[in-house]
């Protein structure tokens, strides 16, 4: 080891933002098991030693630990109570002497390790920054960059990194080719052995919230609210929001001046239908503007049971329903009730039907 190797150190730390000291106290234990191994052929004693590399020249030395003893059992381990006075009169029984025994030829020893240890912990130091820095992205969007698709896989370029998008995670009816830049949502960053492993996705209700965030001002600012997402991704999305200033839209606020906020992530999400609708405290309300774009006539909640009947006209249950029920499952989604959804017509009948079970029970008395 020689003053070149510390000069090393020392840029390499710099350049790669890692403490000086986690390398040299690294080298240090590498050295240890070094020494140990060389030993281990030698003699079946094994001493318990220190290493200490010189911050400033780089010089190495191996010291042996030893146990002052009275009588001494293990020579590899212990010395005796005169030889440790022979060295330092004031050692007693207890303490612990350091012998060095620093091999003739531990220079070149010393010079290996300190580079594999070195290239070693600059991989580590790196895939540690890196994760870091991943770690503080998750539940945030990042623009990516399509690299390869491995079986059902789509593996995408992050920046520093890559990401994984899983068939879980896949648009539907979204092709994925080499080069295709994309907006992901960060769902979760992994360690692992070849480093940081970020899963990312494309279905998240996360990833229409923050695709809305960038694009409205108004809601960085914190005027309005996005209070409840509900998705069917690459069909349809229902976004509730709210206004805590009397004088902005919160709607329009989202769908921008000729719908230009809005179709901007509409066409990032590869033309997702979005339906942008008023949130409310009261129940009764927000769930009539969740089955937007039907038009309801009344809402019947029942707080008990989170459950609610809506009455719309006989012409809009179909719309109210929507395509394989899409509407309303986005809508008790979105607003967290049970939703049964009646025309007027039926509203009507089951009306005078249950009159006439209560007319038929009061003849009966």
């Amino acid at each position: 080891m020689n003053r070149e190797v510390i000069e090393a150190i020392g840029a390499l730390a710099k350049e790669k933002s890692i403490s000086k000291e986690v390398l040299f106290s690294a080298i240090e234990e590498a050295l240890k098991s070094a020494y140990k191994k060389n030993l281990k052929k030698a003699t079946a004693g094994m001493p318990n030693v220190r290493v200490n590399l010189d911050r400033e020249d780089g010089t190495v030395q191996v010291f042996a630990r030893k146990v002052v003893v009275d009588e001494v059992t293990d020579d590899a381990m212990e010395i005796s109570l005169s030889a440790a006075r022979a060295i330092q009169p004031s050692y007693e029984e207890g303490d612990i002497v350091e012998i060095e025994v620093t091999p003739r030829d531990f220079g070149r020893v010393a010079a290996q390790t300190a580079k594999q240890v070195i290239v070693q912990r600059i991989r580590e130091a790196e895939r540690g920054i890196i994760y870091d820095e991943y770690i503080e992205k998750e539940n945030e969007i990042l623009t990516a960059i399509v690299q390869r698709v491995e079986g059902k896989n789509v593996f995408v370029e992050l920046g520093k990194t890559e990401g994984i998008i899983d068939p879980g995670h896949h648009m539907p009816g979204e092709e994925y080719n080499l080069g295709d830049r994309l907006k992901v949502y960060v769902l979760e960053v992994q360690r692992s052995a070849k480093g940081p492993q970020v899963l990312v996705s494309r279905t998240h209700p996360g990833l229409v919230k923050r695709l809305f965030e960038l694009e409205v001002p108004e809601i960085q600012s914190g005027i309005v609210q996005i209070k409840s997402i509900a998705r069917e991704a690459g069909s349809r999305t229902k976004m509730a929001v709210f206004s805590s200033d009397p004088l902005v839209d919160a709607v329009g606020s989202c769908v921008g001046p000729r719908g230009a906020r809005v179709d901007r992530v509409v066409t990032e999400l590869k033309n997702e239908k979005i339906d942008i609708i008023k949130w409310s405290g009261d129940p009764a309300e927000f769930i009539a503007n969740a089955l937007n774009p039907a038009r309801v006539i009344n809402v019947f909640v029942s707080e008990k049971d989170k459950a609610c009947r809506v009455i719309v006209p006989d012409n809009q249950l179909s719309l109210a329903i929507g395509k394989e029920g899409q509407n309303a499952r986005l809508a008790a989604k979105l607003t967290g009730w049970k939703i049964d959804i009646k025309s007027q017509s039926q509203a009507e009948e089951i009306a005078e039907e249950a009159a006439a079970e209560v007319a038929q029970a009061e003849d009966a008395e």
